[in-house]
Protein backbone atom coordinates (compact mmCIF):
# COMPACT_ATOMS: atom_id res chain seq x y z
CA UNK A 1 0.00 0.00 0.00
CA UNK A 2 1.25 3.46 -0.90
CA UNK A 3 2.11 5.61 2.09
CA UNK A 4 0.25 8.92 2.46
CA UNK A 5 1.48 11.66 4.78
CA UNK A 6 -0.88 14.54 5.57
CA UNK A 7 1.40 17.35 6.71
CA UNK A 8 0.01 20.46 8.39
CA UNK A 9 2.38 23.39 8.81
CA UNK A 10 1.64 25.36 11.96
CA UNK A 11 2.78 28.69 13.33
CA UNK A 12 0.96 29.92 16.44
CA UNK A 13 -2.20 28.25 15.20
CA UNK A 14 -3.36 26.34 18.26
CA UNK A 15 -6.93 27.60 17.82
CA UNK A 16 -7.10 26.20 14.28
CA UNK A 17 -5.53 22.92 15.41
CA UNK A 18 -8.14 22.53 18.14
CA UNK A 19 -10.93 23.34 15.69
CA UNK A 20 -9.96 21.40 12.59
CA UNK A 21 -7.50 18.65 13.51
CA UNK A 22 -10.17 16.29 14.94
CA UNK A 23 -11.96 16.21 11.57
CA UNK A 24 -8.69 15.63 9.72
CA UNK A 25 -7.97 12.67 11.98
CA UNK A 26 -11.50 11.26 11.61
CA UNK A 27 -11.57 11.59 7.81
CA UNK A 28 -8.03 10.51 6.93
CA UNK A 29 -8.02 6.76 7.47
CA UNK A 30 -4.99 5.12 5.94
CA UNK A 31 -2.83 8.23 6.15
CA UNK A 32 -0.27 9.30 8.72
CA UNK A 33 -0.89 12.80 10.05
CA UNK A 34 1.95 15.14 10.87
CA UNK A 35 2.07 18.66 12.23
CA UNK A 36 5.23 20.55 11.36
CA UNK A 37 5.56 23.35 13.88
CA UNK A 38 7.43 26.46 12.75
CA UNK A 39 8.86 27.48 16.15
CA UNK A 40 5.47 28.55 17.53
CA UNK A 41 5.43 30.70 20.65
CA UNK A 42 1.85 29.82 21.64
CA UNK A 43 0.72 26.52 23.22
CA UNK A 44 0.59 24.59 19.93
CA UNK A 45 3.20 21.99 20.84
CA UNK A 46 1.74 21.32 24.31
CA UNK A 47 -1.72 21.04 22.79
CA UNK A 48 -0.56 18.50 20.22
CA UNK A 49 1.29 16.40 22.75
CA UNK A 50 -1.60 16.33 25.22
CA UNK A 51 -4.71 16.34 23.03
CA UNK A 52 -3.55 14.63 19.82
CA UNK A 53 -1.05 11.90 20.73
CA UNK A 54 -1.64 10.01 17.44
CA UNK A 55 -0.43 12.98 15.40
CA UNK A 56 3.29 12.92 14.64
CA UNK A 57 5.10 16.13 15.51
CA UNK A 58 7.99 17.65 13.58
CA UNK A 59 9.49 20.72 15.25
CA UNK A 60 11.29 23.16 12.96
CA UNK A 61 13.94 25.24 14.76
CA UNK A 62 12.77 28.53 13.24
CA UNK A 63 9.85 30.14 11.42
CA UNK A 64 11.21 30.06 7.92
CA UNK A 65 7.82 30.68 6.36
CA UNK A 66 5.66 28.35 4.30
CA UNK A 67 8.36 27.25 1.87
CA UNK A 68 11.25 26.55 4.25
CA UNK A 69 8.86 25.17 6.87
CA UNK A 70 7.63 22.49 4.50
CA UNK A 71 11.04 21.80 2.98
CA UNK A 72 12.57 21.24 6.41
CA UNK A 73 9.70 19.03 7.56
CA UNK A 74 9.37 16.92 4.41
CA UNK A 75 13.05 16.00 4.49
CA UNK A 76 12.17 14.08 7.65
CA UNK A 77 9.01 12.38 6.37
CA UNK A 78 9.03 9.27 4.20
CA UNK A 79 5.91 8.75 2.10
CA UNK A 80 4.86 8.07 -1.47
CA UNK A 81 2.45 10.99 -1.44
CA UNK A 82 2.55 14.18 0.58
CA UNK A 83 -0.61 16.15 1.29
CA UNK A 84 0.33 19.71 2.24
CA UNK A 85 -2.67 20.95 4.24
CA UNK A 86 -3.28 24.36 5.78
CA UNK A 87 -4.24 24.34 9.45
CA UNK A 88 -7.40 26.41 8.76
CA UNK A 89 -9.10 23.78 6.61
CA UNK A 90 -12.11 21.58 7.32
CA UNK A 91 -11.85 18.37 5.34
CA UNK A 92 -14.82 16.17 4.44
CA UNK A 93 -15.35 12.40 4.42
CA UNK A 94 -13.53 10.68 1.54
CA UNK A 95 -11.46 13.77 0.73
CA UNK A 96 -8.25 11.79 0.31
CA UNK A 97 -9.27 8.90 -1.92
CA UNK A 98 -10.32 10.70 -5.15
CA UNK A 99 -7.08 12.69 -5.32
CA UNK A 100 -4.92 9.64 -4.55
CA UNK A 101 -6.81 7.59 -7.16
CA UNK A 102 -6.16 10.32 -9.73
CA UNK A 103 -2.45 10.28 -8.93
CA UNK A 104 -2.45 6.48 -9.17
CA UNK A 105 -4.25 6.54 -12.52
CA UNK A 106 -1.44 8.22 -14.45
CA UNK A 107 2.25 8.43 -13.56
CA UNK A 108 2.49 11.74 -15.45
CA UNK A 109 0.15 13.36 -12.90
CA UNK A 110 2.36 14.49 -10.01
CA UNK A 111 0.16 17.01 -8.18
CA UNK A 112 -3.57 17.38 -7.52
CA UNK A 113 -5.80 19.78 -5.64
CA UNK A 114 -9.40 19.31 -4.44
CA UNK A 115 -12.31 21.71 -4.83
CA UNK A 116 -11.76 24.52 -2.32
CA UNK A 117 -14.87 26.23 -0.94
CA UNK A 118 -15.13 28.93 1.70
CA UNK A 119 -15.53 27.80 5.28
CA UNK A 120 -17.54 30.92 6.14
CA UNK A 121 -19.76 30.80 3.03
CA UNK A 122 -19.88 27.16 2.08
CA UNK A 123 -21.70 27.69 -1.20
CA UNK A 124 -18.87 29.83 -2.59
CA UNK A 125 -15.40 29.07 -3.85
CA UNK A 126 -12.52 30.19 -1.66
CA UNK A 127 -9.86 32.55 -2.92
CA UNK A 128 -6.86 30.25 -2.43
CA UNK A 129 -7.13 27.73 -5.23
CA UNK A 130 -10.90 27.54 -5.80
CA UNK A 131 -11.34 25.12 -8.73
CA UNK A 132 -7.73 24.94 -9.89
CA UNK A 133 -5.31 27.60 -11.09
CA UNK A 134 -4.28 29.15 -14.40
CA UNK A 135 -1.90 31.90 -15.59
CA UNK A 136 -2.63 34.57 -18.19
CA UNK A 137 -0.16 35.74 -20.84
CA UNK A 138 1.43 38.15 -18.35
CA UNK A 139 1.52 35.43 -15.66
CA UNK A 140 -1.20 36.81 -13.42
CA UNK A 141 -2.81 33.88 -11.59
CA UNK A 142 -6.54 33.18 -11.45
CA UNK A 143 -8.78 30.16 -10.89
CA UNK A 144 -11.90 28.40 -11.94
CA UNK A 145 -14.33 30.04 -9.52
CA UNK A 146 -12.13 33.04 -8.68
CA UNK A 147 -10.84 35.96 -10.76
CA UNK A 148 -8.81 38.42 -8.69
CA UNK A 149 -10.91 39.06 -5.55
CA UNK A 150 -14.25 37.92 -6.99
CA UNK A 151 -15.30 34.40 -6.00
CA UNK A 152 -18.22 32.53 -7.55
CA UNK A 153 -21.04 30.44 -6.12
CA UNK A 154 -20.41 26.74 -6.56
CA UNK A 155 -23.26 25.60 -8.81
CA UNK A 156 -21.48 22.53 -10.12
CA UNK A 157 -20.09 24.53 -13.05
CA UNK A 158 -16.54 23.33 -12.32
CA UNK A 159 -17.19 19.67 -11.59
CA UNK A 160 -14.95 18.37 -14.36
CA UNK A 161 -11.68 16.68 -13.46
CA UNK A 162 -9.15 18.51 -15.59
CA UNK A 163 -5.55 19.51 -16.03
CA UNK A 164 -4.67 22.97 -14.72
CA UNK A 165 -1.51 25.05 -14.53
CA UNK A 166 -1.17 25.23 -10.75
CA UNK A 167 -2.63 23.63 -7.66
CA UNK A 168 -3.12 25.48 -4.40
CA UNK A 169 -0.64 25.13 -1.58
CA UNK A 170 -3.57 25.23 0.85
CA UNK A 171 -4.22 21.59 0.02
CA UNK A 172 -1.64 20.10 -2.31
CA UNK A 173 -1.42 16.38 -3.06
CA UNK A 174 2.02 15.70 -4.55
CA UNK A 175 4.30 12.78 -5.29
CA UNK A 176 7.20 12.98 -2.87
CA UNK A 177 9.67 11.89 -5.53
CA UNK A 178 8.64 14.75 -7.83
CA UNK A 179 8.67 17.27 -4.98
CA UNK A 180 12.25 16.50 -4.04
CA UNK A 181 13.44 16.06 -7.65
CA UNK A 182 12.79 19.74 -8.43
CA UNK A 183 14.12 20.97 -5.08
CA UNK A 184 10.82 21.48 -3.30
CA UNK A 185 9.44 24.95 -2.61
CA UNK A 186 11.65 27.98 -3.25
CA UNK A 187 12.54 29.31 0.19
CA UNK A 188 13.27 32.82 -1.10
CA UNK A 189 9.52 33.24 -1.61
CA UNK A 190 8.93 32.78 2.15
CA UNK A 191 5.15 32.62 1.58
CA UNK A 192 2.68 33.15 -1.30
CA UNK A 193 2.97 31.95 -4.92
CA UNK A 194 5.65 29.40 -4.06
CA UNK A 195 3.23 26.65 -5.06
CA UNK A 196 2.73 28.25 -8.49
CA UNK A 197 6.50 28.39 -8.94
CA UNK A 198 6.70 24.73 -7.90
CA UNK A 199 3.97 23.72 -10.35
CA UNK A 200 5.64 25.70 -13.14
CA UNK A 201 8.88 23.80 -12.57
CA UNK A 202 7.02 20.48 -12.50
CA UNK A 203 5.14 21.23 -15.72
CA UNK A 204 8.31 22.41 -17.45
CA UNK A 205 9.67 18.91 -16.87
CA UNK A 206 6.70 17.28 -18.58
CA UNK A 207 4.54 16.53 -15.53
CA UNK A 208 0.82 17.20 -15.18
CA UNK A 209 -1.12 19.09 -12.49
CA UNK A 210 -4.81 18.28 -11.96
CA UNK A 211 -7.96 19.58 -10.27
CA UNK A 212 -10.16 16.92 -8.65
CA UNK A 213 -13.69 18.15 -7.84
CA UNK A 214 -14.66 14.82 -6.28
CA UNK A 215 -12.59 15.83 -3.27
CA UNK A 216 -13.98 18.74 -1.22
CA UNK A 217 -12.52 20.92 1.52
CA UNK A 218 -13.56 24.16 3.23
CA UNK A 219 -10.89 26.82 3.78
CA UNK A 220 -11.09 29.69 6.25
CA UNK A 221 -8.46 31.62 4.29
CA UNK A 222 -6.09 34.28 5.52
CA UNK A 223 -5.52 32.26 8.66
CA UNK A 224 -1.88 33.26 8.96
CA UNK A 225 -2.02 36.51 6.99
CA UNK A 226 -5.34 38.25 6.37
CA UNK A 227 -6.25 38.87 2.73
CA UNK A 228 -6.43 42.63 3.39
CA UNK A 229 -2.99 42.75 5.03
CA UNK A 230 -0.46 44.91 3.11
CA UNK A 231 2.19 42.25 3.85
CA UNK A 232 0.18 39.86 1.67
CA UNK A 233 0.09 42.48 -1.09
CA UNK A 234 3.86 42.88 -0.78
CA UNK A 235 4.54 39.15 -0.96
CA UNK A 236 2.18 38.57 -3.88
CA UNK A 237 3.65 41.36 -6.03
CA UNK A 238 7.26 40.56 -5.13
CA UNK A 239 6.93 36.82 -5.54
CA UNK A 240 5.11 37.11 -8.84
CA UNK A 241 8.13 38.96 -10.24
CA UNK A 242 10.45 36.35 -8.73
CA UNK A 243 8.43 33.59 -10.40
CA UNK A 244 8.38 35.21 -13.85
CA UNK A 245 12.10 35.97 -13.77
CA UNK A 246 12.93 32.42 -12.79
CA UNK A 247 10.62 30.47 -15.10
CA UNK A 248 9.71 32.50 -18.20
CA UNK A 249 11.68 31.19 -21.16
CA UNK A 250 11.19 34.09 -23.56
CA UNK A 251 12.90 37.49 -23.71
CA UNK A 252 12.65 38.63 -20.13
CA UNK A 253 13.05 42.40 -20.55
CA UNK A 254 9.87 42.97 -22.54
CA UNK A 255 7.76 40.72 -20.32
CA UNK A 256 9.06 42.36 -17.16
CA UNK A 257 8.60 45.86 -18.55
CA UNK A 258 4.93 45.15 -19.23
CA UNK A 259 4.50 43.64 -15.76
CA UNK A 260 6.09 46.68 -14.15
CA UNK A 261 3.69 48.95 -16.02
CA UNK A 262 0.68 46.87 -14.97
CA UNK A 263 1.92 46.76 -11.38
CA UNK A 264 2.29 50.54 -11.52
CA UNK A 265 -1.35 50.86 -12.59
CA UNK A 266 -2.38 48.62 -9.70
CA UNK A 267 -0.37 50.77 -7.29
CA UNK A 268 -2.03 53.91 -8.67
CA UNK A 269 -5.46 52.35 -8.07
CA UNK A 270 -4.47 51.70 -4.46
CA UNK A 271 -3.48 55.36 -4.20
CA UNK A 272 -6.78 56.56 -5.68
CA UNK A 273 -8.63 54.44 -3.12
CA UNK A 274 -6.51 55.97 -0.31
CA UNK A 275 -5.04 52.54 0.42
CA UNK A 276 -1.65 54.01 1.12
CA UNK A 277 -0.20 50.97 2.88
CA UNK A 278 -1.00 48.78 -0.12
CA UNK A 279 0.53 51.37 -2.45
CA UNK A 280 3.65 51.26 -0.28
CA UNK A 281 3.57 47.46 -0.35
CA UNK A 282 3.73 47.43 -4.17
CA UNK A 283 6.60 49.94 -4.13
CA UNK A 284 8.50 47.94 -1.51
CA UNK A 285 7.86 44.72 -3.44
CA UNK A 286 9.56 46.21 -6.48
CA UNK A 287 12.50 47.45 -4.42
CA UNK A 288 12.91 43.96 -2.93
CA UNK A 289 12.73 42.46 -6.42
CA UNK A 290 15.54 44.68 -7.73
CA UNK A 291 17.62 43.82 -4.67
CA UNK A 292 17.21 40.10 -5.40
CA UNK A 293 17.36 40.32 -9.19
CA UNK A 294 20.89 38.93 -9.57
CA UNK A 295 19.99 35.94 -7.40
CA UNK A 296 16.93 35.14 -9.51
CA UNK A 297 18.81 35.61 -12.76
CA UNK A 298 21.12 32.85 -11.52
CA UNK A 299 18.07 30.70 -10.76
CA UNK A 300 16.76 31.48 -14.24
CA UNK A 301 20.04 30.26 -15.73
CA UNK A 302 19.87 27.11 -13.64
CA UNK A 303 16.31 26.44 -14.80
CA UNK A 304 17.30 26.95 -18.44
CA UNK A 305 19.99 24.31 -17.98
CA UNK A 306 17.33 21.75 -17.06
CA UNK A 307 15.70 19.51 -19.64
CA UNK A 308 12.46 21.41 -20.22
CA UNK A 309 9.41 20.84 -22.38
CA UNK A 310 6.96 23.25 -23.94
CA UNK A 311 4.00 23.69 -21.57
CA UNK A 312 0.79 23.07 -23.49
CA UNK A 313 -1.94 23.40 -20.84
CA UNK A 314 -3.02 25.90 -18.22
CA UNK A 315 -2.08 29.16 -19.95
CA UNK A 316 -4.67 31.77 -20.93
CA UNK A 317 -3.49 33.47 -24.12
CA UNK A 318 -5.11 36.82 -23.30
CA UNK A 319 -4.77 39.28 -20.41
CA UNK A 320 -7.03 38.47 -17.46
CA UNK A 321 -6.39 42.04 -16.27
CA UNK A 322 -7.88 43.56 -19.43
CA UNK A 323 -10.67 41.00 -19.69
CA UNK A 324 -11.73 41.65 -16.10
CA UNK A 325 -11.23 45.39 -15.64
CA UNK A 326 -11.85 46.66 -19.18
CA UNK A 327 -14.35 44.14 -20.57
CA UNK A 328 -16.19 43.25 -17.37
CA UNK A 329 -15.50 39.51 -17.29
CA UNK A 330 -16.36 38.32 -13.79
CA UNK A 331 -16.38 34.52 -14.00
CA UNK A 332 -14.13 31.86 -15.47
CA UNK A 333 -17.03 30.55 -17.55
CA UNK A 334 -17.25 33.95 -19.28
CA UNK A 335 -13.78 33.46 -20.75
CA UNK A 336 -13.62 31.92 -24.21
CA UNK A 337 -12.24 28.45 -23.66
CA UNK A 338 -10.59 28.57 -27.10
CA UNK A 339 -8.20 31.13 -25.61
CA UNK A 340 -6.67 28.53 -23.29
CA UNK A 341 -3.73 26.35 -24.21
Amino acid sequence: MKKIAVVILNYNGSAFLSQFLPTVIACSQGAEIYVADNASTDNSVDLLQKEFPTVKLVINPQNGGFAKGYNDALKQIEATYYVLLNSDIEVTPNWLQPCIELLESNPDIVAVQPKVLSYHTKTKFEHAGAGGGFLDKDFYPFCQGRIFDLTEEDLGQYNETKEVFWATGACLFIRSEAYHAVGGLDEDFFAHMEEIDLCWRLKSRGHKIYYCPDSLIYHVGGGTLNYQNPKKTYLNFRNSLFMVTKNYEGILFFKLFKRLVLDGIAATLFLIKFQFKHFGAVFNAHMAYYKNLSKFLKKRKSEKNQIRVNITTGFYKKSIVFESFLFGVKTFKDLDQKDFL
